[in-house]
């Protein structure tokens, strides 16, 4: 781990960067663990301790788009990732790759810069974070050959930043420090009070041995507000001075002025007048400030900001493990929703299946913590078993787990599950904290049942396109047939993309292809529609089966339209006719290996004009030809012309060499089915003339 840590910092120094951190893969959980990490306190990163694959983050999308992820100011920040800019919103640019080697990942690299630094990230610079990934990757990959793998684990490893200067302060500077007027101070990189001039100690209540080697809010409690807290996370992230004012219990105002670099931060304090209050008087002493207020604050609204994004109820549970656990200092979480009177357990971490099947299906009328916290409306917080005992006298004890939070989750009043957060040793909650945990409690119910609503109607809307597709393909001799359908990505709602082979006799069949406007369940219907429409008229003339299917969907007047390719087979012959109704063309492949996109011509749409003709084109289908049908979602990329994508098909085809149809329909769609954001669905229908 040693020479990362070395890797990482020499890394930084070469880019300028100023915090950086080396997340490794830990493919059983689908997700990155913060592994090493430079330049922040580990507190002020602990969101982000944890980065599912799936999440919308800089380093998840670096990994799966196999490329370098580049922020370069907070309006680039806020626009791509707004739920970054909410919790971070402060002027840095910031610098995303996956750690390769010999096209293993291993985990990925991020670097930031202050916000001073030039908004554009140089081809050298490239260069050099690239070189520094596969240094990284070429380490792991090494130690993991030597049997001796670095894994990821809990807490990262914190290393100084490239410019941390060491040594003690010389005493002419710290004479020079106590000549100015005010108080000065000096925090490290993790945040830590490395020197305090005497004045300052004075104006802060304190003595010098009480402030060293601890964070100010840590040894100040009225230095622990979300103001104070903001502005040191400010000067961290920006590397941009900050400053704000703060009360001084009973009633003396402090300014602090924060001067940051690598090295840490200079802070000036001095005493000022109230703000907007000429003369302010004795002032009652503030009530005291719970120790973890502000960072409960700052993990609620990355809490917030995380769940936004999340989709189904799987994305709810990785997200609430991946960001509750570290914020709470739990050890072992489980979340449960209500179904039909019964607590089913959706998600879990730090217990075994074994044990969690035993909880599993606990009726809501049961006396236990989770039931009767959901059945009540009710929060349970026990510090010991005793505390649990007393509370639920046939309670057994089940785990090694020493204190327990149980929150119900309700959303507008309606009880929707219940969230156990539970910890290895004895724990106090305080009232602070209590109120913490509610609030997250109200941000995980209000997300899971989002979720639930959310897979509710993908589940039916899928379901129902599922059942207008064919279950199965006919056989029929000298053709063999594949058929790929994937739907698009979560979100974008069903859609209507279609395809069917129907048999006509012992050596004729028809194959037909087509995608309906939109994504509904309305389009969906009408792809069912458009199916029948072509089943109906099969084996007249191609350009008359897509007449009638026509004059159908108009009368119809669905207000979607729908292109379509119909190809009537003649294995006797060795023939195909092609019949086109604005639908892209096919891609042939001869039995020499070469290929080409068959010239059909295109026509109108469906739907829209009742007289609409449609042109027919005929083609030769020797034995070891093979014709590709597909829909537009399996070409269409952003940027790139659709005739040259088509084109690409091509290319792919006459590459992927003599394969058996299901084999070349794999290696047509591994592209588009590995694609991070799939924005339309893919059909596919491969037939091969054998």
């Amino acid at each position: 781990m040693e020479v990362l840590e070395r890797t990482l910092v020499q890394g930084m120094r070469d880019t300028g960067a100023h915090v950086g951190g080396l997340y490794l893969l830990a493919a059983e959980e689908r997700a990155l663990r913060l592994a090493v990490l430079s330049g922040v306190p580990w507190d002020v990163a602990l969101p982000w301790a944890r980065v599912g694959l799936g999440y919308h983050s800089p380093v998840a999308d670096a990994l799966r788009e196999g490329r370098l992820v580049w922020l370069g100011g907070p309006e680039e920040v806020a626009r791509r990732y707004p739920q970054l800019a909410v919790v971070l919103p402060y002027p840095f640019m910031l610098a995303a790759s996956a750690v390769t080697a010999d096209d293993t990942v291993w985990g990925g690299l991020v670097l930031q810069w202050p916000g001073s630094r030039p908004p554009e990230l140089s081809g050298a610079e490239r260069d050099t974070i690239d070189a520094l990934c596969r240094r990284l990757g070429g380490l792991l990959s090494t130690a993991a050959d030597r049997d001796a793998p670095v894994l990821p684990g809990g807490a990262p490893r914190l290393t100084p930043p490239p410019d941390v200067l060491t040594g003690e302060p010389r005493e002419p500077a710290v004479a020079f420090a106590e000549r100015l007027p005010g108080g000065c101070c000096s925090l490290n990189a993790d945040g830590r009070i490395v020197f305090v001039t005497d004045t300052a100690a004075r104006l802060l209540g304190a003595a010098p041995s009480e402030l060293l080697g601890v964070r100010p809010w840590e040894a100040l409690p009225w230095l622990n507000t979300p103001v104070a807290q903001d502005n040191y996370r400010a000067a961290v992230f920006s590397r941009r001075a900050t400053s704000f004012t703060a009360l001084h219990p009973p009633g003396r105002w402090l300014s602090f002025r924060l001067y940051p670099d690598g090295t840490g931060i200079s802070v000036r304090i001095a005493s000022v007048a109230a703000p907007g209050v000429p003369d302010p008087g004795p002032s009652p002493a503030p009530e005291p400030v719970a120790a973890d207020r502000s960072a409960g604050v700052y993990h609620l609204m990355h809490l917030a900001a995380t769940l936004s994004e999340a989709v189904g109820v799987g994305d709810v549970v990785d997200r609430v493990a991946g960001l509750v656990l570290p914020a709470t200092g739990a050890q072992a979480l489980i979340l449960m929703t209500s179904e039909e009177g019964r607590l089913r357990i959706i998600g879990h971490r730090g217990y075994t299946e074994d044990l969690m099947g035993h909880f599993d299906g606990v009726p809501l009328s049961a006396d236990t913590p989770a039931a009767q916290c959901l059945a009540t409306g009710t929060p349970g917080f026990f510090s010991a078993f005793s505390d649990l005992r007393r509370a639920h006298p046939t309670a057994i004890r089940v785990d090694d787990m020493a204190a327990w939070c149980f929150l119900p989750l309700l959303a507008s009043g309606r009880p929707v599950g219940t969230l156990v957060l539970a910890y290895d040793r004895r724990h106090t909650f305080a009232p602070a904290e209590r109120a913490l945990f509610t609030s997250l409690a109200g941000l995980v119910a209000q997300a899971l049942d989002r979720a639930c609503l959310y897979d509710d109607n993908h589940r039916l809307a899928h379901s129902l396109q599922a059942g207008l597709l064919p279950h199965a393909l006919p056989r029929l001799a000298g053709l063999e047939v594949a058929a790929r359908y994937l739907p698009a990505g979560r979100g974008t709602g069903v859609g209507g993309d279609l395809y069917d082979l129907i048999r006509l006799d012992d050596t004729n069949a028809a194959a037909a292809i087509g995608d309906v406007q939109g994504h509904s369940v309305r389009a969906a219907t009408l792809m069912g529609q458009v199916r029948t429409a072509v089943h109906a008229t099969a084996g007249a003339p191609p350009g008359e089966v897509l007449a009638r299917a026509n004059r159908l969907l108009t009368d119809l007047d669905p207000g979607l339209f729908t292109s379509c390719l119909y190809v009537h087979l003649d294995l006797a012959r060795h023939r195909a006719r092609l019949a086109c109704a604005g639908h892209p063309p096919p891609v042939l492949r001869h039995p020499d290996g070469r290929t080409e996109v068959v010239d059909v011509p295109s026509n109108l749409l469906l739907g829209i004009d009742a007289d609409a003709g449609y042109e027919c084109a005929g083609i030769a289908l020797p034995p070891g030809s093979v014709l590709v049908l597909y829909t537009d979602g399996l070409v269409e990329v952003p940027g790139v012309d659709l005739g040259d994508a088509v084109h690409g098909l091509a290319d792919r085809l006459a590459l992927a060499g003599d394969l058996d149809a299901e084999a070349l329909a794999d290696v047509l769609v591994h592209d588009v089915r590995h694609r991070a954001h799939r924005g339309d669905d893919v059909a596919l229908l491969v037939l091969c003339a054998r």
